[in-house]
């Protein structure tokens, strides 16, 4: 177990990682933005304030402008892991398989070593 803060954070591993129940294991079985993989109501509403209404309109999208605005709309810098959920999101809405959105933070990290 890893420590941040003072409370302790358990790491899963991605490959026991299990879709939860409602979400979409293909873009094509997304109707509502919450059946996304990783997405909740209250990231949703997020993507909604980006203008992102269908999950298939991500697939046209980059994580990090979306990341980059949604820091602007709320006047303040998201937590980094926001990023990563919009990095995991973007890339199922292109046909990416679904993953826990902790598999794209070492690829942010490599991507955007300053956030």
């Amino acid at each position: 177990m890893e420590k941040t803060g003072s409370l302790p954070m358990r790491r899963i591993d991605p490959a026991s990682w299990r879709l939860p129940k409602g979400k979409a294991r293909h873009i094509s079985e997304c109707a509502e933005l919450q059946q996304l993989p990783n997405i909740g109501p209250a990231m949703a509403e997020d993507l909604r304030q980006l203008g992102i209404h269908q999950p298939a309109a991500l697939a046209g999208k980059e994580a990090w402008a979306l990341y980059q605005r949604l820091c602007q709309l709320s006047g303040q810098r998201q937590d980094p892991c926001v990023l990563d959920t919009l990095m995991a999101a973007v890339d199922f809405a292109r046909g990416g398989p679904a993953q826990p959105w902790w598999t794209f933070t070492a690829q942010r990290k490599r991507s955007f070593p300053d956030l």
